[in-house]
């Protein structure tokens, strides 16, 4: 019993992680930001996968917080999280992958609202789970900027 638990709080923690790294590497010879036309304020290529990192790190302590406070009370909770993960994960693969500037810019503003609201039922149940996603909140509504400013320029 205590080595499924152990597991499952790994699973957790490191599943955004491992998420994020997966769809790093299904995209990574097809990543053309070097080449792109950015917008004012557009950070080098290398900061992308430190924020990142950080960000999944942060994303699974919260969920697996969420998950140690309340348990089996927080299915709603768990659906709109994994909702906007997977959300998040194909943002890459249609920006980079498929080049679909288009589709990109609607995609991240749904996950824009996604996140919105992940943050909010998070806050709600508990605080720390909430606050620890301003950072991905904050970086998402940025990388919308960017996203919107590529499709425009290019």
């Amino acid at each position: 019993m205590k080595i499924k638990k152990i597991l499952k709080n790994i699973f957790y923690l490191f599943f955004p992680l491992v998420i994020g790294g997966l769809v790093g590497f299904i995209i990574k010879d097809y990543i053309d930001y070097d080449t792109l036309v950015k917008p004012l304020l557009a950070p080098p290529k290398i900061l992308f996968p430190i924020v990142w990192t950080i960000i999944y790190l942060l994303m699974g302590i919260s969920y697996w917080l969420l998950n140690e406070k309340y348990k089996d009370d927080i299915t709603y909770e768990s659906i709109i999280y994994y909702i906007q993960l997977f959300i998040n994960a194909m943002w890459s693969i249609i920006f980079f992958l498929l080049k679909w500037r288009l589709v990109a810019c609607i995609w991240i503003l749904l996950l824009d609202l996604f996140v919105i609201y992940m943050i909010y039922l998070f806050y709600r149940k508990y605080k720390l789970s909430g606050i620890l996603n301003f950072l991905y909140l904050g970086w998402i509504l940025f990388a919308t900027y960017l996203t919107i400013g590529i499709y425009i320029l290019n």
